[in-house]
C-alpha cells in the first residue's frame, strides 16, 4: 500500500503540470484583454501618460513576459512582440510579420503610427470634431492589418487632412512620414524569413511560470472584473459551498445508509417497495424545479407559508452575538441544504441496497448465518462492510464538488458560494477566476480519488493495489 501511495504521489505533479498547461493554454486563447478593459478609464490622458500606463497595466496583470519557457516560430518573428501591451496590436503585428516578413519594417511603420497619433493629441481643442474623428481612423490603423483595409483609412484620413488647413498644418509632415513608411513597409518584403525556424528559450522569466509559481503559494493573480485578489474572492465563496456541501454531504450519508440497509434487508416486501418507490420519486424531481416550488410556496407571503427566507445569507450587525449568527444561517441554509440532499439520499440509499444485496449472496455471508450469528452482526459487522465500496467511490467526489459548489442551487437561493461566483465569472469574463476554480477542482478531484484508495484498503484489508 505504501508503494502504491509513494507511485501516486510521483504521479501527482506531473497530472497537475499537465492539467495545468491545458488550463493556461485555453486561458490565453481567449479573446479578453484585461489592459484595454482597464485602459478605457484613462482615455482623458495624454498621449504619453497613456501609452505609459499601458504598460504599467500589462505588468499589472503580468502580460509584460513571454508566454511559456520557450518559443518555436520563424525567424520572422522577433522575440519582443509580448513587450506589445495590448492584445489587439500583438495580434495586428504578428498579421503584419506573417504577410511582409519585415519586422524592421514594421517597426519603423509602427513607430510613425505612435507620432502621427501623438500628434493628434495635441489638436486643440477648437477642433474636435476633427480630432475624435481622426483618432478613431488611426486606433483602426493600429488594430488592422489587411492592405485593402489599411490603405483604405489612409485615404480617409488624406481627406481630412485636405478638408481643413489648420489640421493639414498641423499634421501633414507625420502623416506622410506614416504613409511612406507603410509605403516602403510593402515595397521591402523578406518573407523567406518565414520559412526558417527559430527557437528562441526565455528562461523561468514567463507568464505561465509566474502564474503557477504564485498559485502554489495561494497568490492566483487578480481579477478582471473588478481587480481585487481572486484569493480574497474565492474564500469569501468558499465558505459557503463548503458549509452547504459539507451539511447536505452529512446527512445524506447519514439518512441513506441505513435506508438502503433497510431496504436491502426488507428485499421483496411492503417497505422495500414504498421505500424504493420513494427514493426513486426523490431522484426524478429536478433540484432546480424543487428549488423553484419552495420559493414559490413556502417563502411568500401569497401562500400564506412565509416559513423560510427567500433568498441570501442574512445580514447581521458585527455586534450579533454567534447563536445569532448560527441561528440566522440555519434559517437561510435549510431550503438550499434540503435541495442538495434530496438527490444525493436517494442516489446513495440505492447504492447501498444494491451493494448489501450483491454481499448478501456471497458465500461467506451464507457461512455466518450458518453459525448462529444474529442478524444484526450479519448485517453491519460482515455484510456492511464490505458493501462500501460503491458509497467509497462516491466519496471521491466530495472534494471537488464541495469546492466547485451548486450552481443552480446557490443561484436560485442567491448563495455567495462558488457554484455562483464560477457562473458569474463565466459572464463577466472574468478568465482568472475561472481558471484558478477550475484548477482547484482538478487538484481536489486528484485528492478525493487518493482519499478513495486509502478506503478501500480499510474497508478491505485483502485489497491491495500494485
Amino acid at each position: 500500500m505504501f508503494t502504491y501511495l509513494l507511485k501516486r504521489l510521483l504521479l501527482f505533479f506531473p497530472t497537475l503540470i499537465i492539467i495545468s498547461l491545458i488550463i493556461f493554454g485555453i486561458s490565453r486563447l481567449s479573446s479578453i484583454d484585461p489592459v484595454a478593459q482597464q485602459l478605457v478609464e484613462f482615455e482623458e490622458l495624454s498621449f504619453e501618460a497613456l501609452q505609459k500606463e499601458q504598460q504599467l497595466l500589462a505588468k499589472k496583470w503580468g502580460l509584460d513576459k513571454p508566454v511559456f519557457y520557450f518559443t518555436l516560430s520563424s525567424k520572422a518573428y522577433p522575440d519582443t512582440l509580448h513587450k506589445i501591451g495590448l492584445e489587439v496590436e500583438r495580434q495586428a503585428c504578428e498579421k503584419l510579420i506573417a504577410q511582409y516578413g519585415n519586422w524592421d519594417k514594421i517597426q519603423l511603420y509602427r513607430q510613425a503610427l505612435f507620432d502621427f497619433e501623438a500628434h493628434v493629441y495635441q489638436l486643440p481643442d477648437s477642433l474636435s470634431n476633427q480630432k475624435i474623428e481622426i483618432r478613431a481612423k488611426t486606433g483602426q490603423l493600429i488594430s488592422n492589418y489587411k492592405d485593402v483595409v489599411l490603405t483604405s483609412l489612409l485615404e480617409q484620413l488624406q481627406t481630412i487632412l485636405s478638408d481643413n488647413t489648420i489640421v493639414q498644418t498641423k499634421l501633414f509632415l507625420s502623416f506622410e512620414r506614416l504613409n511612406q513608411s507603410y509605403q516602403t513597409l510593402k515595397t521591402n518584403t523578406t518573407l523567406q524569413l518565414l520559412y526558417l525556424p527559430s527557437f528562441r528559450w526565455h528562461g523561468l522569466n514567463n507568464q505561465y511560470h509566474h502564474w503557477i509559481s504564485r498559485f502554489f503559494i495561494g497568490d492566483f493573480g487578480l481579477s478582471y472584473y473588478d481587480a481585487r485578489p481572486v484569493a480574497d474572492r474565492i474564500l469569501e465563496a468558499a465558505k459557503w459551498t463548503v458549509l452547504l456541501n459539507l451539511i447536505s454531504i452529512f446527512l445524506a450519508y447519514l439518512l441513506s445508509i441505513p435506508l438502503g440497509v433497510f431496504s436491502a434487508v426488507k428485499r421483496g416486501t411492503a417497505w422495500d417497495s414504498l421505500l424504493s418507490t420513494l427514493l426513486f420519486m426523490l431522484y426524478s424531481l429536478p433540484s432546480f424545479w424543487v428549488a423553484t416550488m419552495l420559493i414559490v410556496f413556502i417563502t411568500t407571503p401569497e401562500f400564506g407559508m412565509d416559513w423560510f427566507p427567500t433568498a441570501g445569507v442574512g445580514r447581521l450587525d458585527d455586534s450579533a452575538s454567534f447563536w445569532q449568527r448560527c441561528w440566522s444561517y440555519a434559517w437561510h441554509l435549510t431550503l438550499p441544504v434540503f435541495c442538495l440532499t434530496y438527490t444525493a439520499l436517494a442516489f446513495i440509499s440505492r447504492q447501498v441496497r444494491g451493494g448489501m444485496l450483491d454481499v448478501f449472496g456471497k458465500d461467506y455471508i451464507r457461512t455466518a448465518r450458518a453459525k448462529g450469528l444474529s442478524n444484526s452482526k450479519v448485517v453491519w459487522k460482515h455484510s456492511f462492510r464490505n458493501a462500501l465500496f460503491p458509497i467509497i467511490t462516491l466519496f471521491a467526489s466530495v472534494l471537488p464538488a464541495s469546492l466547485a459548489g451548486s450552481v443552480i442551487i446557490e443561484n436560485i437561493f442567491s448563495i455567495p458560494g462558488m457554484g455562483r461566483l464560477a457562473l458569474s465569472a463565466i459572464f463577466q469574463a472574468d478568465y482568472p477566476v475561472v481558471f484558478t476554480i477550475l484548477l482547484i477542482t482538478a487538484i481536489l478531484t486528484m485528492i478525493g480519488n487518493l482519499i478513495a484508495d486509502i478506503l478501500y484498503s480499510w474497508a478491505d484489508p485483502r485489497v491491495t493495489f500494485t
